[in-house]
């Protein structure tokens, strides 16, 4: 029976990084390109700056970091609508941990709560559950964020909330999916992807099988990995050899949690529950046909997007002009090249989303590397 220590027991081994190192650049030697991978989660981008991976790749592999987790691509009007639901009477706001310190035009919801406004942060979506069991007389809004990974759970908590027929708890959705997002990055006409590392928890849930477009559509390898060290490490080699045979190809690294069609139970509870929007804007990649995902019309009773319709903020706002998070989040800069990385810009007052979420290119670099570095020629 597969435990919890199978999926990381391991996968931290000195030696054997080392061994796939060599085996990196042995085989990378071969390969007369460079070799330009976006590792698509910030999960992967903590974990190649913590554990020194740079040092260990050879010239021609750089790493471009992507859009990073949804916390990052949340635009300031999405955020700004989150305020206003929560200063409104009777409103109590519950959301995930990382939401509440980004942020939007008029501030963070961390800035609004300290002005009174009941905002809660939770690390379980059904902890909602029981906050609106507990406040009858308060309409409870979820707003919901969240890749792949976290839509099932949000699925669950609304059909929950169907069987207790809890009428005063509404979701605000920003729900969104990560195939599109590598679309827009594809499409950059600046772009020099020419692989990926794909989240395995995202395709836990959706399955390998909804990159297959990006290889086929590209020429783009895409692996799918674990978030350890050595899963990184021996992706990297999976993607060094495709590129030394001359080939392309979706493969699954993470063949301990990850399938080609993925959980298809969650599946079922996300189509169930939810539509796909027209269009999503991301915070630095602007505006994703077909990117994120709005509740079924058969639960516009819980929308808080329609019953607080008229109060709600659509004008669209962009970063501070001295941020790049932009760029960033398209894989155009690294943090450092961001004139206000580390000085203006920090963890603790953090102007763009890319240091103030924990899975942040830029929280990164600033944690583990720190401010006066130098750029290294492959990070």
């Amino acid at each position: 029976m597969l435990e919890l220590k199978h999926l990381y027991q391991g996968f931290r081994d000195p030696n054997t990084i080392a061994n796939l190192a060599r085996d990196i650049q042995l085989t990378a030697k071969s390969v007369k390109q460079q070799i330009n991978i976006m590792e698509v989660c910030g999960g992967h981008t903590h974990t190649i700056m913590k554990y020194g991976l740079l040092d260990l790749l050879p010239d021609n592999i750089e790493f471009i970091h992507g859009p990073g987790c949804p916390v990052c691509i949340m635009p300031k009007e999405r955020i700004d609508q989150a305020a206003a639901l929560a200063s409104q009477d009777n409103v109590i706001l519950v959301t995930l941990g990382d939401m509440i310190r980004v942020p939007g035009s008029q501030g963070s919801l961390a800035s609004f709560r300290a002005k009174g406004c009941d905002i809660r942060p939770i690390y379980d979506p059904l902890d909602t559950l029981k906050i609106a069991r507990d406040n009858p007389n308060m309409t409870v809004v979820f707003f919901a964020i969240g890749f792949e990974t976290s839509t099932p759970m949000t699925a669950i908590l609304l059909q929950l909330a169907e069987q207790e027929r809890l009428d005063n708890l509404l979701f605000h959705i920003n729900h969104v999916m990560v195939p599109p997002a590598i679309d827009a990055v594809m499409q950059d006409p600046n772009v020099r992807v020419n692989a990926f590392i794909g989240p395995a928890h995202v395709s836990v849930i959706s399955g390998a099988k909804i990159y297959r477009s990006t290889v086929e559509n590209y020429g783009t390898s895409v692996v799918v990995s674990g978030f350890e060290p050595v899963d990184v490490m021996e992706s990297i080699l999976r993607i060094v050899r495709q590129k030394a045979a001359g080939k392309a190809e979706l493969d699954i690294q993470y063949s301990r949690a990850v399938s080609e069609n993925g959980n298809l139970t969650a599946q079922a509870k996300i189509n169930q529950a939810f539509d796909i929007r027209p269009q999503f804007r991301w915070r630095g990649l602007g505006p994703i046909p077909h990117s994120a995902l709005q509740l079924k019309s058969e639960y516009a009773h819980r929308d808080a997007e329609l019953r607080f319709k008229a109060c709600l903020p659509v004008k669209e706002i962009d970063d501070h002009k001295a941020c790049q998070c932009g760029d960033i989040l398209r894989g155009l800069a690294k943090p450092k090249d961001c004139k206000v990385f580390g000085r203006g810009c920090n963890p603790e007052t953090p102007l763009g989303s890319c240091m103030v979420s924990s899975e942040g290119a830029c929280n990164a670099y600033y944690r583990y590397q720190g401010v006066d570095i130098k750029e290294p020629h492959h990070g």
